[in-house]
């Protein structure tokens, strides 16, 4: 597996933070699966496995960390076991879902399908979102500087 491009996650990731940030391109290797790096793997706890579904709006994948995906389930927990519309949803979200088990070396191997979704062909640009990790084709990143405008949006939508 090779790396691509010049930042590392170790420059833009602290593992004492709890949270996942920075960008790094990996090759997909001739099986079709990618490292997450060491950095990412400490913050998210060194899982097993981990979840990755499509992104409900974007051409792109979202890779959830298992406590991530517990406290989503946590609010689910709370609504009646019945619903209906719950349950429809529950299926449509399970039906596109993988939980994929990590190898030694980190490497997960995300199904054809979800590939495609996402275009991945030959090169996946993982992007730290804070709770989770988008997988994105890298043609369809923005190129790779500030834009302070949009920076600023971002962070007085989240109040922060």
């Amino acid at each position: 597996m090779s790396k691509v491009g010049k930042q590392s996650v170790a420059e833009s990731t602290r593992t004492d933070s709890g949270v996942l940030v920075g960008r790094c391109d990996y090759n997909l290797d001739p099986k079709h699966r990618f490292t997450i790096p060491s950095e990412w793997r400490a913050v998210m706890g060194k899982p097993e496995y981990v979840y990755v579904m499509p992104d409900g709006k974007d051409k792109c994948l979202n890779l959830i960390p298992p406590a991530e995906m517990e406290a989503r389930l946590v609010k689910l927990r709370e609504r009646a076991l019945f619903d209906p519309s719950l349950a429809k949803a529950l299926q449509t979200i399970g039906s596109v879902s993988e939980q994929l088990t990590l190898d030694v070396q980190g490497r997960i191997r995300v199904s054809d399908k979800l590939l495609q979704f996402a275009n991945l062909t030959t090169t996946v640009a993982m992007v730290g979102s804070v709770r989770m990790i988008k997988l994105w084709d890298p043609k369809a990143l923005k190129p790779d500087v500030v834009d302070q405008t949009e920076l600023a949006t971002a962070l007085e939508s989240v109040g922060f």
